[in-house]
């Protein structure tokens, strides 16, 4: 199971409904689809039309060591998403590193109920647009 389908409708609603192309963003955050799901995410996008290479970064392959943790298909999506997002994203963002990054966290609806019926793990994805503004274009 990967969320990487509902990474990507969010990532072609926010690029479509803009009108704008993935280099409008400094960063496209997405987690935690690990490196399988991120392989996938990215040839999706393409497959549409959309290059995110170039400004794509996982949570979970930033946190994680796939080789020494076998993290392929991802860690703890809630976990890995806020940890990146507090300790790094925002810091970045505070330091006019990154001005602008789409932060499209993924999980998934789990149910022992609906998976104990052989029903399948619905994949989420929200997504969240961070706009830094640096110190000479705030208001007082």
């Amino acid at each position: 199971m990967t969320t990487s389908p509902a990474a990507a409708d969010v990532l072609l609603h926010n690029f479509r409904d803009l009108g704008i192309q993935p280099d409008y963003y400094d960063r496209i955050v997405t987690g935690d689809l690990g490196t399988i799901g991120q392989r996938i995410l990215i040839e999706m996008m393409k497959g549409y039309g959309y290059n995110i290479e170039p400004q794509h970064f996982d949570c979970g392959t930033e946190i994680y060591y796939n080789e020494e943790q076998d993290t392929n298909a991802g860690g703890s999506g809630c976990g890995c998403s806020a940890i990146t997002l507090c300790g790094y994203i925002l810091d970045k963002m505070r330091r006019n590193e990154w001005k602008r990054v789409l932060f499209v966290p993924t999980g998934a609806l789990l149910s022992t109920v609906s998976f104990n019926e052989g029903n399948s793990i619905p994949g989420i994805a929200h997504g969240v647009m961070l706009e830094s503004v640096s110190g000479s274009e705030r208001k007082v």
